[in-house]
C-alpha cells in the first residue's frame, strides 16, 4: 500500500478542517502559539505533498524546494495571496489556492464597525470610562461625525467593497469608487455608485475605505501626497492589507489634522504598529479581526482543506490562484 501524503498546517485551524484533511493524508499541525519563522517553516514542510499556509507565512520557491518534489498544493487560508510567490510555485508544478467569498460579509461588518468607531469616537469614549475619569453629558461632549448624506469612497469595488457599500447605502451614504476596471453596470446601478479616478475620489469622499489587493502598484498607495489630497474632515479605513498605507505618513497626517481620523484593522509590519498611532485618539485600531468570527474562520479553513483534498485526489482545485 502506498504511503499517505503528508499535509503540513502552519498554525492552528478549526478541528472540522483538520478532520477533513486527515481523510486526505497524514496531517501535521504546528503547536506553536506564534507564527513559525521562515527557517522553522522550511523544516516543517520537508516531504510535504500539501501545505496549508497563513497570511503571515512567506511561501516562495525556497519553501517549495524545502518541501521537495512531492509538493503538489499550497492552500493559503486568506483571500489575499501577497505572501505567496505564485509564479515560483507554478514553475515547480505546485497549485496555489485561496479562500475567496466566505469572508466577505464578516470583513464588511468589521470595516463598517471601524468606520463607526472612528467617526463616532467610540474608542475615545470607552477609554475615558475604563480610565474612570469624571465626565458629564453636555451638548459639546465627544462630538463625532454623522454619515447620512456623506460620501463613501471605496478603493477596490470587489466583493468586500460592494458589501461595505451596501451597508453604507443603508446608512444614507453616497458611493463613489475607483479601481483598475469598471464594475458591472448592474453593480453600479444597485449601489448608485460612480466611478472616479483615485485622486478625484480622495478629494470627494468623506470616508475612504480601502479594499484593493496588495500589489507592487498598491504598496503605499495612500502616502503623504494621497493623504494631503483628502478633505481635512475625512476619515480613512483600512481592512485590506497594511502596506497599502504608509503608516508613518498617516501618523503625521493624523497628528497635523490633515485628515480627521482613521480606522485600521491591518498594519504595515504586523504585528507591529507604528508607535505614534498608538498615542493618537483620532485613530481606531483592531488586531486584524476582519474575518474573525467562528463561522467565517471555520469556513475559510474548510475551503482550504477541500482544496487540498481535491488536488491530492487528482481533481482540479476549487479556488485556484493563477500566475499572472
Amino acid at each position: 500500500m502506498s504511503e499517505r501524503p503528508r499535509i503540513v498546517v502552519s498554525r492552528w485551524i478549526p478541528e472540522e478542517a483538520v478532520k477533513l484533511l486527515r481523510e486526505a493524508g497524514e496531517v501535521w499541525v504546528s503547536e506553536a502559539d506564534r507564527a513559525l519563522t521562515p527557517e522553522e517553516l522550511r523544516d516543517a514542510v520537508s516531504g510535504a505533498a500539501a501545505v496549508v499556509s497563513m497570511l503571515h507565512d512567506r511561501v516562495d520557491g525556497a519553501l517549495a524546494d524545502a518541501a521537495g518534489p512531492c509538493l503538489r498544493v499550497v492552500a493559503n487560508v486568506a483571500v489575499g495571496y501577497d505572501n505567496v510567490d505564485v509564479p515560483a510555485l507554478a514553475e515547480r508544478g505546485v497549485a496555489v489556492t485561496n479562500t475567496p467569498g466566505v469572508l466577505t460579509e464578516a470583513t464588511a461588518d468589521l470595516a463598517f464597525g471601524l468606520l463607526l468607531a472612528a467617526t463616532r469616537r467610540l474608542g475615545e469614549g470607552e477609554r475615558l470610562l475604563r480610565a474612570r475619569r469624571p465626565w458629564s453629558f453636555h451638548l459639546g461632549f465627544l462630538l463625532g461625525t454623522g454619515l447620512q448624506g456623506k460620501t463613501l469612497g471605496i478603493v477596490g469595488l470587489g466583493q468586500i467593497g460592494q458589501a461595505v457599500a451596501r451597508r453604507a447605502r443603508a446608512f444614507g451614504m453616497e458611493i463613489v469608487y475607483s479601481g483598475r476596471s469598471r464594475a458591472a453596470a448592474a453593480v453600479e446601478s444597485a449601489l448608485a455608485a460612480e466611478r472616479l479616478p483615485l485622486r478625484e475620489l480622495l478629494r470627494t469622499a468623506d470616508v475612504v475605505s480601502l479594499h484593493c489587493p496588495l500589489t507592487p502598484d498598491t504598496r503605499h498607495l495612500i502616502d503623504a501626497e494621497a493623504l494631503a489630497a483628502m478633505k481635512p474632515g475625512a476619515f480613512l479605513v483600512n481592512t485590506t492589507r497594511g502596506p497599502v498605507v504608509d503608516e508613518s505618513a498617516l501618523a503625521d497626517a493624523l497628528r497635523a489634522g490633515t485628515i480627521a481620523g482613521a480606522a485600521l484593522d491591518v498594519f504595515e509590519r504586523e504585528p507591529e504598529v507604528e508607535p505614534r498611532l498608538l498615542d493618537l485618539d483620532n485613530v481606531a485600531l483592531s488586531p486584524h479581526l476582519g474575518s474573525a468570527t467562528v463561522e467565517t474562520r471555520t469556513e475559510m479553513a474548510l475551503l482550504a482543506a477541500r482544496n487540498v483534498a481535491a488536488v491530492l485526489s487528482g481533481a482540479d482545485p476549487i479556488t485556484p490562484v493563477l500566475p499572472t
